[in-house]
């Protein structure tokens, strides 16, 4: 994410104008827009022209508007953010108070103007826009004939590619048609690879499997880039480490994230902090019960008595439509902060539970 221009006054009213350059920026984006923003983007609208002779005609054009945000709808798949909201600018294509929806575009930017900008969608845009922020981890977590492609990024998980093929059982007497089956799908993986990991950025790749069959690949993998001459492969191949997970579906993502060679392989990126914070917790909630309280109330109170250490909290929290509320949670981290204890905000798209956690040096508080 790019930040083009910052505006906001001291009683935190203003606007920032942005330029979205990746898909991670629309989560970012979604997260930044509450109803009742204004946003100014451009946009496609269909126009119905009348000529002199009487017919009636349509037409797409591009033009700018400025709504007000009425609803948000963000696809995590294709990470795609519509907002659907009302025009507040005049416009020589759409009337005042008209509906449309803008859907954000990479590369084109758009601005945001808020009556108040608070201090989790300040650090939101901090986090957005330091370049450092990037996708650094990538992992396939594999079964036989089956595969999942995923990118770990600091605030999501995205799934790049799923390969599925079918494997026949070994036959007494031949295994032909199983080598040959499992042939095709190590080179499917493969080509995954090579068509959605940036080498150039990505510091890891976690290749995890039960059993045998991520040995099987990696054998597989080189042998076939010292075959076709595949310098990328080969000279990245540092960057593949093996670890082991119970299936090769998505959700073993977690517990490959957990194991203590992959954390401290991992140790300075976002998603392998997160991890850890969680694991502290639940070991203290294991080992000392009677320092574990849950409720948002038990957490403030602990705020309020300068208990927390590090707070730990979901950031779908901040997307609570009711102002109030959201206000509650945003002074809560604030209090955490202006008294010296840490804040990690949890990202709801990675494979971590949505969750509110504090853990102080006397009590820790857990809250879904």
């Amino acid at each position: 994410m790019k930040l083009i221009h910052k505006d906001i006054e001291k009683d935190n009213a203003g606007q920032v104008t942005l330029v979205p350059e990746e898909a991670e920026d629309m989560w970012h984006t979604y997260n930044l827009l509450q109803v009742g923003d204004s946003l100014r983007a451009s946009t496609i609208r269909k126009v119905q022209t009348e000529s002199t002779t009487g017919s009636v005609g349509s037409s797409r054009v591009r033009t700018t508007l400025t709504i007000c945000v009425e609803t948000i709808d963000f696809d995590s798949h294709a990470c795609q953010l519509r907002v659907k909201g009302t025009n507040i600018v005049e416009n020589q294509y759409v009337k005042m108070g008209a509906y449309h929806t803008i859907e954000l575009e990479l590369n084109r930017k758009f601005t945001l103007a808020k009556k108040c900008w608070d201090s989790v969608v300040l650090d939101r845009i901090d986090q957005a826009c330091d370049a450092a922020q990037k996708a650094d981890v990538a992992a396939v977590v594999m079964q036989e004939g089956l595969a999942n492609l995923v990118l770990v990024t600091p605030a999501m998980t995205l799934l790049r590619a799923k390969v599925e093929v079918t494997i026949p059982r070994k036959r007494r007497g031949s295994c032909t048609q199983h080598e040959k089956a499992l042939e095709r799908f190590y080179e499917a993986v493969m080509q995954a690879i090579l068509r959605h990991i940036n080498f150039d950025v990505v510091k890891c790749i976690l290749v995890a499997s039960p059993g045998f069959v991520k040995d099987q690949f990696i054998t597989y993998l080189f042998k076939e880039a010292v075959r076709q001459d595949n310098k990328l492969l080969l000279e990245n191949r540092p960057k593949f480490m093996l670890v082991h997970s119970s299936s090769g579906h998505k959700y073993s993502l977690k517990e490959i994230l957990s194991d203590p060679t992959v954390t401290s392989r991992l140790s300075d990126t976002k998603a392998a902090g997160e991890v850890k914070a969680l694991e502290d917790f639940y070991k203290m909630l294991q080992h000392e019960p009677d320092r574990a309280f849950y409720g948002v109330a038990h957490v403030e109170k602990a705020a309020d008595a300068l208990a927390i250490d590090t707070l730990l909290i979901s950031d779908k929290l901040f997307r609570h439509q009711d102002v109030p509320t959201r206000s509650r949670y945003v002074r809560l981290v604030d209090n955490v902060r202006d008294n010296g204890g840490n804040v990690r905000i949890f990202s709801s798209l990675h494979n971590n539970e949505q969750l509110f956690v504090g853990i102080s040096g006397c009590n820790q508080y857990f809250l879904y």
